[in-house]
């Protein structure tokens, strides 16, 4: 047995032996349609429809049942029997409101000989709540026909209608079960057109009729791999040019906590394998396309194509960038798996578009090489594909009845003039009162929960520099800005003014009125963390404020959108002012006022409230600095609150960064402070040594920077390993503070590690020692934190005379907001 082969197999056999329970969905009813007895089809229980005939599912006056005498082998016993109508019939289901009423539907086609009725001559229309499901069909063989519709009252009736010389229809079997939340997002997916990509709204309006679903670089999965007992099938069928492509497997299961996807949005399987770009391939260049055609049958019809990725082919985060295609259009460029995945390598995402088929009745998808990508590093991965035809007719009999078109029209132009006349009249009737005034209404948004708002406009308050606080724990006082008024700041969101992306969204550079520079962060549309990173951002800022910490100027939720507005940080982020970029190098000086600054933000966030607030994401890239060099810690779509006075930790899931995460959270799932206070003693070195905190292109045991750096620090040579930029510029006695800092906070176990406030002090007393005269500094009090020695310096910088409440105001001494630190009874 080949390698391939026994991939695949320890592929199938881990699947088998940690495939979770099924999904129990809250409406689920099968049907073993025209027998008298239940059979089991895929470890399901289908009921017979002929046990109580006329009052258990079915409505049909005018029915008969079926059974094939001599079916073909291995013909499973739902397709045995048929239930047969020569009138237009239904079956009724009692619906259970589950939140969404997003409910899949199957029909089960068998078509055999028996009785009077050969079943592969019956021609039929399918409707379903008024949705024409199926016109004109006729089943030649063993078929499934698949569909995903929104129930919004409380009855799913679908009706099997006779049409032509036939005289019947027929089914043999049917399901209807409801689907988890989000399993279709009414807003969200992303329209692909010649001109570019538009947001297609109110997708769940329409019934989604499936067409294929395919398991990219994978094998065939049946419904005993999948929690919704969906059929998945090999995509090699499809490949427009097999060589291109290159299947990759592995054998560790999907990391679903920190992805947009769920096992009920596609199963382990699909994420467990893909195609990626075979550049192993001799006779293809660098830069080509992995491309699949999928025929769909009818020509320009909109489908819906969802696409399932999982970086299974990375060996570090944000080394894979690659574009998509659609039908040769552009559907998603620059695409980096690991920015929406919470930033986490093997977490399964998904990405909904809205394309037409070609003239051809074709759907092309392919998927290559980004303009971001490093040339050693070039490639592109899919995972998965289901392509779905948007079905739009309905009526009955989807108008072929004209005499019920014509009531419906005569219907609709009575309602018209009536409506008239009562407009009319009420207005009349009001003009003869006084107008009262109407409280304004709020856009609602769709697809969330709208945030609670006291007051009115807001951002014409920030603009005036007037501090936004909360007034209660869900509100969010004169924080709102009209959708239009972004449009306007942004130009309209002009690509020109992207300044950056994160896992949240595009941002954009805006000017708001007085000329108010602004940064716009616009969420992705159809991102699954969207939601959970917006309301926690609008929390914690609401109610905080602080001369280092990202101010939130703004936010907008209409039209679906989710728009957050900071205060615009002219410089950017630190990591590009150490690194990889064409900024001239920070001075030492320089370096340590932003690690000062920020660790000012942090403390003040550990400190600010009773149970403080732990960031969860310190790095480079979330510490940004403004027109002078000062440093803002910003994003905070993962901050939780800390610790209740008698708790030591938060019990949650992980979340942050490789290279910046706390061993001991990552561990234990317990946050607590300290683990900011470990992903900042990275930062330290990261600034130090100019260098990412994971390199996998460098020396095995340099890949990790904070296990690299400690190395040298604990060896007494951190100097050996410092950015050669600041070679001669750090004063021995300052480089020996700074190391041992960062030294502190890179403690196995939190609790021996500093407290934020400790880092601060101990910054700023480096500080003092880089720019004290050739001697040393007087010895002063008795200051042990973090093993200084026992001399002190008075610091000055401003942090020490300023009390951190939340604008830089100060009202308290050095020894007041420090004692602790500096004498013996605070310790």
């Amino acid at each position: 047995m080949d390698a391939k082969r026994i991939q695949l197999f320890s592929l199938t056999f881990l699947s088998l032996l940690y495939f979770s329970a099924s999904f129990l969905p809250t409406n689920n009813f099968l049907l073993n349609c025209g027998s008298n007895a239940n059979t089991s089809f895929y470890n399901r229980i289908f009921l017979a429809d002929s046990v109580k005939p006329g009052s258990l599912f079915l409505s049909a006056e005018r029915s008969v049942s079926l059974t094939d005498r001599s079916p073909p082998p291995n013909t499973p016993i739902l397709y045995h029997t048929a239930r047969v109508f020569t009138t237009d019939s239904s079956y009724k289901f009692d619906i259970k409101k589950n939140g969404t009423g997003i409910h899949l539907v199957r029909l089960h086609f068998s078509p055999f000989q028996a009785q009077n009725f050969n079943l592969a001559s019956a021609k039929f229309n399918v409707v379903a709540n008024g949705f024409l499901l199926l016109s004109g069909f006729s089943a030649n063989s063993v078929l499934l026909k698949e569909y995903i519709l929104k129930i919004d009252g409380n009855v799913l009736e679908i009706m099997f209608s006779p049409v032509g010389d036939s005289g019947f229809a027929f089914v043999n079997g049917i399901e209807v079960f409801s689907v988890p939340k989000d399993f279709i997002i009414d807003d969200g997916a992303r329209s692909v057109i010649a001109n570019g990509i538009e947001e297609y709204k109110n997708l769940t309006s329409r019934v989604l009729e499936t067409v294929h679903r395919i398991n990219v670089g994978g094998s065939k999965l049946t419904p005993f791999n999948d929690t919704l007992w969906r059929t998945w099938i090999p995509d090699d069928g499809f490949l427009v040019f097999k060589p291109a492509a290159k299947r990759a497997v592995t054998t560790h299961l999907p990391n679903y906590q920190s992805g947009g996807a769920t096992r009920e949005i596609a199963p382990d399987n699909i994420y467990m394998s893909a195609q990626q770009m075979n550049r192993d391939n001799s006779t293809l260049n660098g830069r080509f396309n992995i491309t699949w055609d999928f025929p769909v049958g009818s020509q320009g019809a909109p489908h819906l194509v969802r696409l399932h990725f999982c970086d299974i082919v990375s060996p570090a985060l944000n080394q894979l960038y690659f574009d998509v295609y659609i039908n040769d259009y552009s559907a998603y460029r620059d695409l980096d798996l690991s920015m929406l995945t919470y930033h986490a390598l093997s977490s399964p995402v998904y990405i909904d578009f809205v394309a037409d088929s070609d003239d051809s009745g074709v759907i092309r998808i392919s998927v290559g090489p980004s303009d971001l990508s490093n040339p050693s590093k070039i490639n592109a991965i899919l995972n998965g594909a289901e392509i779905m035809r948007l079905v739009n007719l309905k009526g009955s009999h989807a108008g072929s009845n004209k005499k019920n078109v014509w009531l419906l029209v005569g219907s609709i132009v009575g309602g018209v003039v009536i409506f008239c006349l009562v407009a009319v009249a009420i207005a009349l009737a009001f003009k003869c009162k006084k107008k009262k005034p109407k409280p304004p209404r709020r856009a609602e948004s769709a697809g969330w929960t709208p945030l609670r708002v006291y007051g009115g406009s807001s951002y014409s308050r920030m603009s005036e520099g007037t501090v936004t606080t909360s007034p209660g724990p869900n509100g969010y006082h004169s924080l709102r800005i009209p959708f239009v008024d972004i449009q306007t700041a942004t130009n309209n969101f002009d690509k020109s003014l992207i300044i950056g992306m994160g896992g949240f969204g595009m941002v954009y550079k805006g000017v708001l009125r007085e000329n108010t520079k602004v940064a716009v962060k616009r969420g992705v549309s159809g991102s699954r963390q969207g939601l959970p990173e917006f309301q926690t951002e609008i929390t914690v800022l609401s109610k905080i404020r602080h001369r280092h910490l990202v101010s939130l100027v703004g936010y907008c939720e209409e039209q679906s959108e989710m728009i957050l507005v900071y205060e615009y940080m002219e410089k950017g982020q630190l990591k590009n002012h150490l690194y990889g970029s064409k900024h001239l190098p920070l001075s030492w000086k320089q370096r340590l006022e932003i690690c000062i600054g920020s660790a000012r933000g942090l403390h003040y966030l550990h400190t600010g409230s009773a149970q403080g607030i732990i960031h969860r994401d310190i790095k480079s890239t979330n510490i940004l600095l403004d027109e002078n060099y000062v440093a803002k810690v910003a994003d905070f779509g993962l901050s939780r609150s800390g610790p209740c006075l008698n708790e030591t930790h938060v019990s949650t899931g992980v979340k942050g960064s490789f290279g910046y995460l706390d061993p001991e959270y990552f561990r234990r799932q317990q946050l607590t402070d300290k683990s900011d206070v470990y992903s900042f003693g990275v930062v330290l070195f990261e600034v130090l040594c100019a260098r990412p905190a994971v390199d996998p292109l460098l020396a095995r045991e340099q890949v990790n920077l904070a296990e690299w750096a400690m190395q040298w620090q604990k060896k007494g040579m951190l100097g050996k390993i410092i950015d050669p930029h600041l070679v001669g510029q750090i004063k021995p006695s300052c480089l020996k503070k700074y190391g041992e800092t960062a030294e502190k906070c890179l403690a196995e176990y939190g609790v021996d590690r500093p407290t934020m406030g400790d880092v601060l002090w101990n910054l700023e007393y480096a500080l003092q020692l880089q720019e004290s005269g050739p001697e040393e500094p007087r010895e002063g009090s008795n200051m042990n934190v973090v093993d200084c020695p026992t001399t002190s310096i008075t610091p000055s910088s401003n942090a020490r005379t300023e009390k951190d409440d939340g604008i830089g105001g100060s009202d308290l001494t050095t020894s007041q907001v420090f004692s602790q630190l500096m004498t013996n009874e605070g310790r």
